[in-house]
């Protein structure tokens, strides 16, 4: 019995590749989506047994999606497949209810394996993954449901930090100084009690803020 798989990928190049791997196997690629959005609307609309879902797309990240996906389909198993070793992509990834954490140097036959193992409804973590990330997961001082008095630039400086963007990034995509956004990260990590980055993108998803 075939494996029916969704492909998320804004590149033309990547999706046609990954078919290629998947060629004359038992996985068939029965949908293709380039956005977060079209990937939701595919899940709804198809019967699908896994997905591969990209992180870096436009208009949207594929962890917001993936929010999506398990709101709709809890038991679809979905795996993230990103160029980007980023740990705050990981614990999002966890937090999130997705199956395992992939990069794109992953190996076909590696690839197979996986897509089969998450199909038949087990999780791929490994111990190192998730001990990376288990600072991350752990309870923050503060609540999810507390109210912290975050500015609007801290709010849009967490947002950008949650989608696992650096300081350098960020001040590019809000076109303020790095040193001004070094600043709101420290604020930031100081309101909301945690001591970093991944742990504060983690608190964002649980508040719901992502």
């Amino acid at each position: 019995m075939s494996i029916k798989l969704l492909i998320v990928d804004d590149h033309e190049v990547v999706r046609s590749g990954l078919k290629s791997l998947l060629a004359d196997t038992d996985i068939k690629v029965v949908a293709e989506a380039n956005t977060g959005d079209s990937a939701v609307k595919m899940v709804i609309k198809q019967k699908l047994d896994v997905v591969l879902l990209d992180i870096r797309m436009p208009g949207g990240d594929g962890l917001s999606a993936l929010a999506r996906i398990k709101v709709e389909k809890p038991d679809l198993p979905v795996l993230i497949l990103s160029s980007y070793d980023n740990p705050t992509y990981v614990a999002r990834s966890v937090a999130l209810g997705a199956s395992g954490f992939l990069l794109k140097t992953i190996s076909r036959d590696k690839l197979l394996e996986v897509i089969r193992i998450v199909a038949g409804g087990e999780n791929i973590w490994t111990r190192e993954e998730l001990r990376r990330v288990t600072g991350a997961l752990a309870t923050p001082r503060l609540a999810a449901d507390v109210e912290v008095p975050l500015t609007q630039r801290e709010s849009e400086v967490l947002h950008q930090l949650a989608f696992g963007l650096t300081n350098k990034e960020i001040a590019k995509t809000l076109n303020i100084s790095y040193e001004t956004v070094k600043e709101h990260v420290q604020h930031i990590l100081r309101k909301i009690g945690v001591t970093d980055r991944t742990q504060a993108a983690v608190w964002a998803v649980r508040k719901g803020l992502v």
